[in-house]
């Protein structure tokens, strides 16, 4: 995404702050904002996501998240993906330093891609992707979910998002102005098109929770039990 927003610094820095052990910084990203949005994002989790089985995070990003989601929720096991390269590399680094017994290693996965190489998901999550690529990335995450996923699991989103009953901060628009000026096919997305696509897959949007620095989470259920 060099045409975009940097989701990550291109050498490792640890949470507390840290420099790099020798040959870190080849392999481990830090995205700042994991840090400052992790523990709101976990507590929402917490309500949404089932007791047990597979959740698949597409868009991983460094895997700084997955590290601390698969902490906070042992019982479940944690599927990473992305689509760049680089991103799988940081994935694998940070979760080999963990040790986690519940983090699969990271799969590459367009989601826009017709095909998705994941066989099975109780839950799929997906934190700060829509903005930040093509429409045709949002129509795949839900055709790969519907496909994916059993009746009545969660589609899972996080990141900024425009709701049309509700006066778009300031900063959003912003924002959103300056995603489009990078890239014209980026941009903060309406949840009137989402919910229409949400309902083209078979799926209905279940919850709706407002998060600090005017973030949504959203929650899409498949099939009729979302109803």
């Amino acid at each position: 995404m060099s045409d975009g927003p940097a989701p990550w610094t291109p050498e490792a820095i640890s949470p507390d702050g840290t420099p790099p052990e020798p040959g870190e910084a080849q392999a481990k990203l830090h995205a700042p904002a994991t840090l400052r949005n992790r523990a709101a994002i976990a507590d929402i989790l917490r309500l949404w996501l089932p007791d047990r089985g597979t959740v698949l995070e597409v868009a991983s990003g460094s895997g700084e998240h997955i590290v601390y989601f698969a902490s906070s929720f042992p019982a479940l096991r944690w599927q990473p993906s992305d689509a760049d390269s680089d991103a799988q590399r940081s994935i694998a680094a940070w979760t080999g330093e963990a040790h986690l017994s519940n983090v699969e290693p990271p799969v590459a996965l367009d989601a826009a891609a017709p095909d998705w190489d994941v066989v099975l998901a109780d839950a799929v999550l997906c934190i700060n992707m829509v903005h930040i690529s093509p429409w045709a990335a949002t129509e795949g995450l839900f055709a790969g979910a519907a496909g994916l996923l059993p009746s009545g699991a969660p589609l899972i989103l996080y990141g900024p998002f425009i709701d049309p009953a509700v006066p778009t901060s300031q900063s959003n628009l912003a924002f959103d102005a300056s995603l489009k000026g990078r890239n014209r096919d980026w941009g903060l997305r309406s949840l009137t098109d989402m919910a229409q696509l949400a309902d083209r897959n078979g799926f209905h949007m279940a919850d709706r929770q407002v998060m600090p620095a005017n973030n949504l989470m959203l929650r899409f259920v498949r099939g009729d039990a979302a109803r």
